[in-house]
């Protein structure tokens, strides 16, 4: 943490997932007694970050922020025992700096309100217990004994474009007047309920402001336009900023969206070793120019051996032989395809089954009863590996994230003051069941006049909501939303059978028309520990488990518990990108779905109470 002493502090402890789903660059962390932002890439140390080998996610990565991104890295982590408290240790981690920086006395009698660096704080650092460390008001003239906390200030500023500021205090109290001479400002709440309208900013020259103003249309009128700031970078943008400034309650969940990609480890060849050393060229491959003798010497010194070194040297060398004469003789790779999609659906639609350490595939041989005549194939995933990678991220509003991942388009605030030369990973491993629909079967559902009046509806409603927020639309087609509700109907049958919560289940929805059509969808939990392969949810994909399953989830998703207003949702009144779709009946944890639960229509599967016109399984 950056903070006034000399040397980092220790202030907490982070799953490394977490700081690319929920704590990433730029967001704010709450702690105990800390408020805290993860500070940009350029105030990382990357000594200690491991790197990944994903070829796929890293050119994905270099579409979007540029061709100097170099590698994919692991968060910096601890050793495995640090045995002394005061060593070296406590400085390994992700840096991070107080945020907001206003801070206010905890004693009933005081509440005084003031920045970090006015003095009136002081900081109280606990190495052993590092979530214990605290602010604390050293001279509070409230009374009592002891040195009361100060906590951080409850309120931030933030706008569309990604910047976030202190909440203006002084502005603010004054209305935008010239602020008095020495004057001290407190926080105070009034009431049990805790609303904004109960709590207020005061200052002993007299003036007091309820923090009601500052929320709402309301609050653009009485604060001051956005400064442009990127605390987690320590800059102001050159150009200014013309986004209003919004009033934000600390902790809120929309103060941070991650802009990320995603891809699962696929084959690139059907043994261990030849896959290993394709997933390792770039580190190999300048060995193949090397006589035999030296570059079996060198072997050991690559970043990669301790992968590799099982195979022995003899194999490992003439694997890689192998695959220079493949490289040389021009075959191309799936690579160098834009779409992170399609590599993946000719992996889990392979007529064979894979038996590799990273992803491991059995093709189930019987589909279940009564799905015949529309189900083609049901693949066990037993192993699987997904990388992801942090790209940005957004304030506000969620990034609208496209069908094939928008590999294209620079989405959210930047991760360091320059261009990054690596991003931060996570790597999480697991299980999964794979679907692929009947490819005939749901090209003639779409062409059905009731589905194609269906898909207007909700295409002028996402066309709406598009321009309402000034993104370019970019309909994913029924098709998807079809996918898309299936998958989360079965997500949450399969929560109440399989073992694993419903949010610890996530999605992958591959819908395409056209000449190379794809659909179907993987439904698999992953997780950094043991917890993303105990089998529950493979199991749940054998014929005889599915099938009754899958007609259970359909008859659930038949009736909603608040129909018929759920089943009757007219999405162009609100614009709306959802059809029949509620929290009761499709809804899904923001972990499991990759669309923030949009694009979902009970309609487009089942009969509800609206009608059975376009349903797929009537």
């Amino acid at each position: 943490m950056t903070s006034p002493a000399s040397q980092a502090l220790r202030v907490g402890e982070l799953r490394p997932s977490q700081l690319l789903h929920t704590y990433g660059i730029g967001a704010v962390t709450d702690l105990p007694n800390l408020s805290t932002m993860v500070l940009g890439l350029d105030n990382w140390d990357p000594v200690r970050a491991r790197v990944l080998t994903e070829d796929r996610l890293l050119a994905a990565v270099r579409r979007r922020l540029g061709g100097q991104v170099a590698a994919l890295r692991t968060p910096p982590h601890l050793p495995e025992d640090p045995s002394d408290p005061y060593g070296d240790w406590t400085r390994v981690g992700v840096p991070v700096g107080l945020f907001p920086r206003w801070l206010r006395c905890s004693r009933e009698r005081c509440n005084q309100l003031a920045p970090a660096s006015s003095g009136l704080f002081q900081l109280k650092p606990n190495l052993y217990r590092p979530e214990k460390t605290k602010y604390v008001h050293a001279n509070c003239g409230g009374g009592g004994k002891g040195q009361p906390t100060a906590l951080p200030a409850r309120f931030l500023v933030a706008c569309p474009a990604g910047h976030m500021d202190d909440f203006p205090w002084v502005y603010f109290v004054h209305s935008g007047a010239e602020p008095c001479a020495d004057g001290t400002l407190t926080l105070t709440e009034s009431g049990t309920t805790g609303e904004a309208a109960n709590v207020f900013v005061r200052c002993t020259c007299g003036k007091v402001r309820s923090m009601a103003d500052a929320l709402g249309q309301a609050g653009e009128r009485n604060l001051p336009g956005c400064r442009g700031h990127h605390p987690h970078l320590g800059t102001f943008a050159e150009e200014g900023c013309s986004e209003h400034a919004r009033t934000m309650a600390l902790g809120a969940t929309n103060s941070w969206f991650a802009s990320q990609l995603r891809v699962f480890s696929i084959p690139r060849a059907e043994e261990p070793l030849p896959q290993a050393v394709r997933e390792h060229w770039h580190l190999l491959s300048p060995l193949a120019a090397v006589p035999a003798d030296a570059a079996k010497m060198l072997l050991p010194t690559q970043a990669c051996w301790p992968e590799l070194e099982q195979y022995g040297t003899d194999a490992v060398w003439t694997a890689i032989t192998r695959e220079a004469r493949t490289v040389a003789g021009g075959q191309a790779d799936e690579d160098e395809e834009d779409d992170l999609t399609t590599p993946e659906w000719r992996a889990f639609t392979h007529p064979r089954d894979h038996s590799l350490p990273d992803f491991t595939t059995v093709r189930e041989r019987l589909l279940p009863d009564g799905t015949a005549d529309w189900l083609d194939s049901v693949v066990l995933v037993h192993r699987l590996r997904e990388v992801s990678a942090l790209t940005g991220f957004t304030r506000i509003e969620a990034p609208e994230w496209l069908p094939d991942d928008s590999v294209q388009t620079r989405a959210g605030a930047p991760l360091g003051r320059t261009d990054a030369t690596w991003v931060p990973c996570a790597e999480l491993r697991g299980e999964g069941v794979f679907l692929a629909l009947d490819e005939r079967r749901i090209a003639e559902w779409e062409r059905e006049d009731a589905v194609l009046a269906r898909e207007e509806v909700l295409k002028a409603a996402h066309l709406n909501w598009c321009l309402a927020r000034r993104v370019e639309p970019r309909w994913p087609g029924v098709r998807y939303v079809l996918l898309h509700t299936l998958a989360h109907v079965l997500i949450r049958q399969f929560a109440l059978e399989c073992g694993y919560g419903a949010s610890g289940m996530a999605e992958r929805v591959y819908a395409r028309s056209g000449p190379d059509p794809m659909s179907g969808i993987l439904l698999y939990t992953a997780a950094p520990d043991s917890e993303g392969t105990l089998g529950g949810l493979v199991s749940l994909g054998r014929s005889e488990r599915l099938g009754p399953a899958i007609d259970q989830a359909l008859e659930e998703a038949r009736l909603c518990s608040s129909d018929p207003m759920c089943a009757e949702h007219d999405p162009l009144v609100h614009s709306r990108l959802h059809g029949a779709a509620c929290h009761a009946c499709l809804f899904a944890a923001e972990t499991s779905c990759e669309r923030g639960n949009h694009f979902l229509d009970r309609a487009l599967l089942v009969e509800t109470l609206a009608g059975d016109s376009c349903a797929f399984r009537p």
